[in-house]
């Protein structure tokens, strides 16, 4: 499939009102250029197919093997989201329903998703309630909360401002309420990262006032200011993207390089969200550190906070070798995990 430029995404409100649920940063951005892929007035466009390499860079895989595969698109197809009801109850279904990983005929690997049909309502076939943004503004942006904080805001560009609760807020960004509990560390890590962001690299900036409870009271909500930016770097194609990444090794369908095989299955689960690049020695360093971080709690368990934490600190590391040279990508990876005051 060729890849368009200016890639349109169109996006119902309701599906941009979901609470997050645990999507990383590379599953958030999959999204988005899933949404972009499809014609909202053509159903028949549900199903879209990438190149496996394509795919293996826009989700920052690294070294691939069929069975980590296996895990990424069963990730994928695992992302639940709950609509509210008007009755106060709300409805439960998942983004995506089928994952086919396959070889054409000229024996190149390509990777096909389709849309779950409960969630066609808020792909599909919608005249009202919606707003636009063109893909490069999720390209560049190198967080989830960064992402999200610009499909939050630029919902309400046309409209100019947006109040919000604090709690409101953080469940829109998939932020659990024991992660970043004093103010100021909330301001400085989400709000003035994104802040920054945004006005870098998308074409919507905002400024924001404090809402407290009362005369100097507790601060309790948001009132942020949106308007367009003409400042950002520059309009980033999704070729572009693509073509920015490290190159994408092999794929392995069989198990390979035996020596690299993990005693320690709670590692070996960890190295996933490396890309499988590390030594089960290295990774037992890597563990260590992140063993001792307080990480928001997930439904299925402290090893998968480590796993999505591990994976977002993993894409950095990919960004960063995408502009420059890195001697030791272990080391440097080390060095962020050290760094982060989580």
């Amino acid at each position: 499939m060729a890849i368009k430029k200016g890639n349109l995404i169109e996006k119902r409100n309701v599906l941009n009102e979901v609470r997050q649920n645990n999507m990383t940063l590379q599953e958030i951005r999959f999204f988005s250029i899933y949404l972009s892929k499809i014609n909202a007035r053509d159903l028949s466009t549900r199903t879209v197919t990438f190149p496996l390499q394509d795919f293996q860079k826009i989700m920052e895989l690294g070294r691939l093997k069929i069975n980590y595969l296996q895990s990424v698109t069963n990730s994928l197809l695992g992302k639940v989201v709950n609509v509210k009801n008007e009755d106060g109850g709300y409805t439960a279904f998942q983004l995506f329903k089928r994952c086919k990983v396959f070889k054409n005929e000229t024996e190149q690997w390509y990777i096909e998703i389709d849309a779950h049909d409960d969630a066609l309502p808020l792909m599909f076939e919608f005249k009202k309630e919606y707003f636009t943004y063109e893909l490069w503004n999720a390209l560049r942006l190198k967080s989830s909360n960064q992402l999200r904080m610009y499909e939050i805001l630029k919902q309400y560009e046309r409209v100019g401002s947006r109040k919000v609760s604090i709690k409101e807020l953080r469940e829109l960004l998939g932020i659990a309420s024991e992660e970043y509990p004093r103010w100021n560390n909330f301001k400085v890590r989400v709000l003035d990262s994104c802040q920054q962001a945004l006005e870098e690299s998308t074409d919507i900036k905002f400024t924001y006032k404090l809402i407290r409870s009362g005369r100097g009271g507790k601060i309790t909500g948001l009132e942020f200011f949106i308007s367009k930016n003409k400042n950002y770097t520059d309009q980033l194609t999704l070729e572009e993207f693509i073509d920015l990444q490290p190159d994408a090794l092999e794929v392995e369908v069989q198990e390979q390089e035996a020596e690299k095989q993990f005693k320690n299955e709670e590692l070996e689960f960890l190295a996933e969200a490396c890309g499988n690049e590390f030594t089960e020695e290295e990774m037992q360093v890597l563990f260590s550190l992140v063993a001792v971080k307080k990480l928001p709690e997930h439904e299925y368990g402290v090893r998968v906070s480590q796993y999505h934490y591990l994976a977002e600190k993993y894409a950095e590391l990919n960004v960063q070798a995408s502009k420059r040279k890195i001697k030791s990508r272990f080391a440097y990876l080390k060095k962020m995990i050290q760094a982060d005051r989580k």
